[in-house]
């Protein structure tokens, strides 16, 4: 039997990637070029929102949301990881540690919630446009945007509070970042409880934002059959079908990477990659399709740079 004893130290080790000789500065400046690219375009199409006035109307402000998620994601963890391959230290602080896993598990919340609310929001607009500015108002959609991420923060906070039922038994975080999974698997006794809840939370999860993808998609696929319109059948399925690709890729790499915890034959580089596509593929992704796939904001992007350019 494991001999364990309670752990009062805050310093913690994480666990490194095995990265070839000569591999460690490209794949440092790749993450970096990765995050760049991402912090730009996701913080340009938050400030296009913001500044650009014919871009404050339901559907942007509810788009508001998702580059504000996916910029908290990649930081939380990008940063740090290539900080870790450069440096080679692999150490944090329990605070820290805990910190970064709340983060990355409200992003992780935050992109099935709004994925879902951007649901919602084109059903209206595509299934009842001769009433969709009645039906969402401002009120409307400021409840919506506070729904979305007053559900994520409660989910995520009961999960962690539950780390409080067990000490620490060990130091080590089996991953390259921290979640609540890699906590967890520190804790001193039997977890089980943790795990189920964890489980459970998440399927509660999952369920509340693919219950309302699917009706609203459907919804959609039904007024687009049904339509004499081909430009509006063309706008709407185009719409839903990049961000149906984009969600349908995320519950992938997610899937695999919640399972692969339960399994102890999962090659760990693996399932050190699928964690970090989580926070990787939506971030680069998700400006690029909600942002060049809009045509009012890929317009005022262009006049802006443009702008740019002859001054």
């Amino acid at each position: 039997m494991e001999n364990l004893s309670i752990v009062v130290s805050f310093e913690l080790t994480l666990d490194p990637f095995s990265i070839p000789p000569g591999a460690k500065y490209p794949m440092f400046l790749f993450g970096i070029f990765i995050y760049m690219f991402s912090a730009f375009c996701n913080l340009t199409l938050m400030l296009l929102i913001i500044l650009t006035q014919s871009l404050h109307k339901p559907m942007h402000f509810i788009l508001f949301s998702l580059p504000l998620n996916d910029f908290m994601g990649i930081t939380s963890m990008l940063p740090r990881v290539l900080s870790d391959i450069v440096t080679e230290t692999n150490n944090t602080y329990y605070p820290l540690c805990v910190l970064q896993g709340f983060l990355l598990h409200m992003y992780g919340g935050g992109v099935l919630f709004i994925l879902a609310a951007m649901a919602f929001d084109r059903y209206i607009a595509i299934c009842m446009p001769l009433r969709y500015n009645a039906l969402m108002t401002p009120r409307v959609v400021m409840t919506i945007v506070a729904l979305v991420w007053g559900f994520d923060f409660l989910f995520i906070c009961v999960l962690f509070s539950l780390q409080r039922m067990h000490s620490r038994c060990r130091s080590h975080i089996v991953n390259v970042f921290c979640d609540n999974p890699s906590l967890i698997k520190m804790a001193c006794g039997n977890t089980i409880v943790n795990n189920i809840f964890g489980l459970f939370t998440t399927a509660i999860m999952q369920i509340i934002s693919v219950s309302i993808q699917i009706f609203s998609y459907v919804k959609i696929l039904i007024a687009c059959l049904v339509t004499n319109r081909s430009d509006a059948k063309s706008k709407a399925i185009n719409t839903c079908v990049a961000q149906l690709v984009i969600f349908i890729m995320y519950e992938i790499v997610v899937t695999f990477y919640i399972l692969s915890h339960r399994f102890s034959n999962v090659n760990a580089n693996l399932q050190k990659i699928m964690g970090m596509l989580i926070f990787l593929v939506p971030p680069v992704m998700n400006p690029i399709v909600y942002g060049l796939n809009s045509h009012e904001i890929r317009k005022h992007f262009l006049k802006i740079f443009h702008r740019k350019i002859s001054a």
